[in-house]
């Protein structure tokens, strides 16, 4: 379920013919590409979403793309909206996710263009992709693969908060049971956390980072092994530093699962970014605009070994994600 492995994606990609047009053409570990027109720099970042709570289907539809767009230092301007059901589905499914999409693009001052509805045979549930666009300037532009040696390794956010949120809301009875019902009902609330706009705008305009990357599906695991494959560089990480909130631990207790599930868990909405180590300050003086917090992980590597310290050892890290999320959403 989910994205295809790296192996199988660099696959997939190998028939896309170079344009000297394309800037950042479709990668393995890249949120965005990038092309030219007349001279202008523009992002463009495509996401599906289906599976998530109801409520906040077309909230979630619009960040995930946007958020993809911003972790290229772009502005999302404007977007392209496709919303695909079966055919039983009915017209007012579609209606309250629009309003629901209309409103998050609003928020975030981003322009419907264009879109496709429609019901399909094929098709046993909603699905709906968003593909965002906006300008960035040449010298603003940040991608996957700019990190240096000895820049730092930061996050925006606890890991896992996605996993817990979307348990809080689709397991309540067992978050409840596992985290208490003030904790559950805390969780329920946090849904707009899955969006990194807000601080990937920040960072970006910082000019404190050099690359950025969203944890989602893999978690830590996927994201930091793609910025170290596309920058080429490797990294060292303190698994003491990882901030890991207490329902995360619940979790992991009674999923039984280990500490490399742990870090492979989906985390949409934390930033993941390669820091310049004499601008840390500046990087969390621009957080704290939009409260939000910088966790400082470890740093990024000449050597190309990516290593975990754990207790005071040095262990591999993770080099696959066993991404636990399904799991943990079925409750079982």
């Amino acid at each position: 379920m989910g994205k295809l492995s790296n192996d199988k994606l660099g696959k997939l990609l190998a028939c896309i013919k170079a344009d000297s047009r394309v800037l950042v053409p479709p990668l393995v570990g890249y949120d965005s590409g990038v092309h030219i027109i007349d001279s202008k720099y523009v992002a463009v970042a495509s996401d599906p979403c289906t599976g998530v709570p109801e409520d906040w289907f077309g909230y979630l539809l619009i960040n995930y793309a946007a958020s993809d767009l911003a972790l290229s230092g772009a502005k999302p301007e404007f977007c392209i909206i496709t919303l695909l059901g079966a055919p039983s589905t009915k017209p007012e499914v579609f209606q309250k996710i629009m309003k629901q999409t209309c409103e998050a693009a609003d928020e975030l001052g981003i322009a419907i263009v264009r879109g496709h509805t429609g019901t399909y045979a094929s098709l046993l549930d909603t699905v709906g992709v968003a593909t965002v666009y906006g300008l960035v300037e040449p010298e603003k532009l940040i991608t996957s693969g700019n990190a240096k040696p000895g820049d730092l390794i930061a996050c925006t956010k606890p890991l896992g908060l996605e996993t817990i949120t979307n348990f809080s809301l689709i397991q309540k009875k067992l978050a409840q049971k596992l985290f208490g019902k003030s904790q559950q009902q805390n969780f329920s609330k946090q849904v707009r956390m899955q969006s990194c706009v807000l601080e990937a705008r920040e960072l970006a305009e910082s000019g404190a980072v050099c690359a950025m990357h969203d944890a989602t599906e893999g978690g830590f695991v996927a994201a930091l092994n793609e910025l170290a494959e596309a920058s080429g560089v490797g990294f060292r990480v303190d698994w003491e530093k990882i901030p890991r909130p207490k329902e995360l631990v619940a979790l992991q207790n009674y999923f039984k699962l280990s500490d490399e599930q742990m870090l492979a868990v989906s985390s949409t909405g934390t930033v993941l970014a390669a820091v310049k180590p004499e601008l840390q300050g500046k990087a969390q003086e621009s957080l704290s605009r939009i409260s939000r917090s910088a966790y400082f992980l470890g740093e990024f590597t000449s050597d190309k070994k990516r290593v975990l310290v754990k207790r005071g050892k040095e262990v591999a890290f993770p080099s696959v994600a066993d991404d636990p999320y399904e799991r943990i959403l079925v409750g079982v």
